[in-house]
């Protein structure tokens, strides 16, 4: 069956930083929980469940929304502690830690900035899949051509790649949707749901704040369609998803029923 596997990743909001603009962590905690929220209101009105990716700093400094995230039925998983800095013991400290603050059970990681980190690392800290890769290549950021571009179990942990098209690898990702027509969006869209079965997108609840800010120094190509326009393209991109008869789901929940299809046909 068509399935979409929506994520957010909900981090402290660090980007300013990195073009010269001084953002305090109570403003970059108030914008990503501001834009968490309108998410899960979103989510709500939809009836759609997906998988929430927290670093620590956000999720100690927004409890209330954890709490929102796991009563409205979502999948919480590790984004690590936090955005702008890492370190490998935090793999296992973050995992154990989302679990105190949740009370559930923690699966599965994504490195922050999609960046590269250890399987076995990740194996060894728990997690039983791993939601880093972006198979593009994009200059500057990634060079993963080389890499499965679907969901593959490797090293002892399932990995769980973002969509990119199935020919021309053309991401999917939170980027291209700002930037693309949505004719053509959609287009590439079902043409990766037909080669593969699932799509796996993932957004920042900061896109959903206004970022024309001055203050808010940004490229316009991560600015562009954000706020009330992403609300509304978001929105569009749903309809346009349960119109086509895609359901919805978390990831670690398509996994597992991955894995029972897989015994049920002696794989």
């Amino acid at each position: 069956m068509n399935t979409v596997l929506l994520s957010f990743d909900i981090e402290e909001f660090d980007i300013p930083a990195e073009y010269g603009a001084a953002i305090s962590i109570e403003e970059q905690i108030r914008i990503s929980t501001a834009g968490t929220n309108q998410i899960l209101d979103l989510l709500e009105r939809e009836r759609i469940r997906c998988t929430f990716f927290s670093t620590i700093v956000f999720a100690e400094g927004a409890q209330a929304v954890i709490q929102r995230i796991i009563q409205s039925g979502h999948e919480l998983a590790s984004h690590g502690w936090y955005h702008s800095s890492f370190r490998e013991d935090h793999l296992l400290t973050s995992r154990k830690r989302l679990e105190s603050l949740s009370g559930k059970p923690v699966f599965g990681f994504r490195m922050p900035r999609m960046q590269p980190v250890s399987d076995r690392a990740l194996v060894d800290a728990g997690y039983t899949y791993n939601a880093s890769l972006n198979p593009v290549f994009l200059p500057g950021r990634y060079n993963n051509l080389h890499r499965n571009r679907t969901i593959t179990f490797e090293n002892g942990i399932t990995q769980v790649p973002a969509s990119a098209t199935p020919r021309l690898r053309i991401p999917l990702f939170w980027l291209t949707f700002h930037n693309s027509p949505l004719a053509l969006y959609y287009r590439l869209c079902k043409q990766t749901m037909r080669a593969d079965g699932c799509l796996n997108l993932y957004f920042h609840p900061w896109e959903f704040e206004n970022m024309k800010e001055p203050s808010i120094r940004m490229p316009w190509i991560i600015k562009n369609n954000s706020g009330q326009a992403m609300v509304e393209r978001f929105s569009k991109l749903v309809l346009w998803m349960k119109h086509n008869n895609f359901r919805f789901t978390t990831i670690s929940e398509y996994l597992t029923e991955l894995q029972f299809r897989a015994i049920s046909l002696g794989f």
